[in-house]
């Protein structure tokens, strides 16, 4: 967990130290975070710039430091006597906390200072941090309320964290509640004897829940950590009549016994044998072939809102219902006698459960949606027009969260055919996407150039009210103009598309990107004076795919983006003609995508605040001098592609698509030629039945065709 913390700091630009018991130690334990899956850093690189050291001679080195982070094991007597040891080296004002997942914090700062107690509070962090955003801050008694509201701040402002205040009781409210619910899905599983992948297929996205469901959940937490966990429950909690349900499981017991505790030891409720997962059969004891459950309700209910879906499901006489009636409904009934105890309004119990376990809906809101009625509770509405029902029974609206504002907080100015514009204040004007994953088509660039040409808008904030930020432009439109021979729309449109891309910059604008920004997206975005992209960005040109080059300005922006050095300019290239996506937005600068000009914001919920504040403080700029290639540049990107296609990653089709988008980056001697010659490749490739190939397929299945 040390290192996963260290690997999540380093990522976002702090100077970092590990200590642990001896350098040795920590070279070994780094060693293995450095090859974790999935990765805790976003380049490998930046393992480097972490400096380890041991507590038996680099103690002093946290004199340096401004805030320490204890997270060794999750022993008491272990973590109070290392801050007997640490004590007087921390600098007066450094912030001290100690990391774990239910300790109570209390007991950890006894026989400490005066100063230190003041200082001192809980970080609960989840793993991996980098992936999981929540983290439960629980001061004690004795701490500052002025250290508790700035170790907020700074977490929630530099530390990429969504901060929930948490009351320090047993397992806070992740593992009180969380684990409590971990565990009891596992009892009602063998009490109604379904199986593994029964309970899954309803736990997943039908219930609002991530597609690791649960029992797949249980395997990536490790099963001895579950019970290491509901057995300090179960000792600090004799009071919670609910605490008999976190009794062992059989099927959890027997997989330990084995040593079969989950993911880390290969195998758990899962176990993965070639290219293909078994699965523990509860009732026999051993693995078999996994078999698909056969619950048709499922699918008759899945795309119904959440509330409906899952009211409608409890009257269901199948195995849905029976499991909702055994699980959800206790589950939910419980969160309602546990609230007050542990958390201190239900608004962040919800947040809990939806920032630490993907839930899509918390308890809370869940039961809202359901009606309290039909899950045997009586209580009034949660949450009622933007207030927040308190311990007692009275609504109050919660402060303001300017820091985590959405895009569609702000209000909507004109709409469009798949776009919108909204006020963002201080003059700032954004243009959202919302078609589906963002696409791109013709109404959407007329609907953005008419936006421009209106001179209304003083600076331009370009984003999308879609799951993604863009997935592309819209492959139907060539398709249906190409098998309509209609090649001189296919014209039109790149045209249309080149006039947009090289206007937007001509007033200070902003693209915030998240998830997929690919194709049309990224030439959208890369026309802005700058790009804001969220840290697990998944950024490229992946046109060859289907068959195209990019034709957007893409191909030109990638040469301009190489500012004329040579291995720039062969590395985006071979992006191009891999269709390499980059697997987050630090990766994307080494492919080439993004430059010194763009920025990341590492909070993926202050990406629009975020982008805000970078586009006030830009003003527009010329676009950059186009930069010939020197020396024998052509020869070095026929190596390059033959190097490609030697390792099988570019076909003779590919290759024939690289060479256009080497054409353009060794033949035009402007931007105005690079333009043109674009346009006229990418039509050229439009006639080709090979590209109609690869864009009908792609679309029929979502995969490319390698023809």
């Amino acid at each position: 967990m040390g290192s996963g913390i260290a690997a999540h700091l380093a990522n976002i630009g702090f100077n970092v130290t590990l200590l642990e018991q001896t350098r040795e130690h920590a070279e070994k334990a780094f060693a293995r975070a450095k090859d974790v899956r999935p990765p805790h850093f976003y380049v490998k690189s930046t393992a480097d710039k972490i400096r380890l050291g041991g507590v038996d001679q680099d103690l002093d080195w946290i004199r340096e430091a401004d805030w320490v982070c204890e997270a060794i094991i999750e022993k008491l007597d272990a973590k109070k006597a290392l801050f007997e040891k640490i004590e007087h080296l921390l600098k007066e004002e450094a912030f001290i906390s100690t990391n774990t997942s239910g300790l109570q914090i209390g007991l950890l700062s006894e026989g400490r200072s005066e100063s230190f107690r003041r200082r001192f509070l809980g970080t609960h962090f989840f793993n991996p941090p980098r992936y999981l955003k929540l983290l439960e801050l629980i001061p004690t008694e004795e701490t500052d309320p002025t250290v508790v509201q700035q170790m907020t701040e700074f977490l929630e402002k530099d530390v990429a964290r969504r901060v929930v205040l948490a009351k320090d009781t047993p397992g806070f409210i992740a593992n009180r509640y969380g684990m409590w619910s971990m565990i009891y899905t596992v009892h009602v599983a063998e009490k109604l004897g379904l199986s593994v992948e029964q309970v899954d297929a309803i736990t997943g996205p039908f219930l609002g829940r991530p597609k690791s469901a649960s029992f797949r959940l249980n395997d990536i937490v490790g099963l001895d950590i579950m019970v290491d966990i509901a057995q300090n429950l179960i000792e600090r909690c004799p009071h919670d009549p609910q605490t008999p349900h976190l009794a062992t499981p059989n099927s959890i017991a027997s997989l330990i016994e084995k040593g079969w505790i989950g993911s880390k030891a290969g195998q758990g409720y899962y176990k993965k044998e070639g290219n293909q997962f078994v699965s523990y059969d509860m009732v026999t004891g051993a693995y078999r072939e996994r078999l698909e459950p056969s619950l048709p309700s499922l699918d008759s209910l899945a795309r119904k809102p959440l509330g409906e879906r899952l009211r409608e499901g409890l009257q269901l006489r199948d195995e849905v219902g029976e499991f909702l009636r055994a699980y959800l409904i206790p589950t939910l009934q419980y969160a309602v006698a546990l609230k007050e105890e542990i958390s201190h309004n239900v608004r962040d119990f919800d947040r809990v459960m939806q920032w630490g376990f993907g839930w899509e809906a918390g308890p809370f809101e869940m039961i809202d949606a359901i009606g309290a009625e039909h899950l045997g509770i009586e209580a009034k509405p949660f949450y009622s027009d933007g207030q927040i029902q308190d311990f007692d029974g009275n609504y109050y609206a919660p402060a303001p969260e300017p820091l985590f504002a959405k895009i569609t907080d702000f209000p909507v100015l004109e709409e469009g055919t798949g776009w919108k514009t909204r006020d963002l204040g201080d003059g700032v004007t954004a243009f959202t996407l919302c078609n589906k994953m963002g696409v791109v088509d013709p109404g959407v660039v007329e609907g953005l150039q008419s936006v421009l040409d209106s001179g209304k808008v003083e600076r331009l904030l370009i984003t999308s009210e879609a799951k993604v930020y863009s997935a592309g432009f819209d492959l139907k439109f060539f398709v249906n103009a190409i098998e309509n021979q209609d090649f001189d729309a296919v014209d039109k449109a790149i045209a249309a598309f080149h006039r947009l891309n090289d206007s937007i910059g001509k007033i200070p604008s902003v693209a915030a990107v998240w998830g997929f920004c690919l194709g049309g997206g990224f030439e959208i975005a890369s026309g802005c004076t700058s790009i804001v992209a969220a840290a697990e960005s998944m950024i490229g040109l992946p046109e060859s795919r289907v068959g195209l080059l990019p034709g957007g300005l893409g191909t030109l922006v990638m040469h301009e983006n190489s500012g004329g050095d040579v291995k720039r300019g062969i590395n985006a290239l071979k992006s191009m003609a891999t269709g390499a996506m980059s697997m987050n937005a630090d990766h994307a600068y080494e492919l080439g995508y993004l430059t010194d000009d763009d920025v990341i914001c590492y909070h993926p919920d202050q990406l629009i605040t975020f982008a805000k504040q970078h586009l006030l403080s830009l003003e527009a700029k010329p676009k950059p001098e186009w930069k010939p290639f020197t020396g024998p540049f052509g020869g070095m990107v026929d190596q390059m592609q033959d190097a490609l296609k030697a390792s099988g990653e570019l076909t003779d089709y590919d290759e024939l698509i690289s060479d256009k988008a080497k054409r353009i980056f060794t033949k035009a001697n402007s931007r105005e030629e690079a333009m043109e010659l674009e346009r006229t490749l990418f039509v050229e490739l439009c006639h080709e039945g090979r590209s109609l190939a690869r864009m009908k397929h792609m679309l029929e299945t979502g995969k490319p065709l390698r023809n």
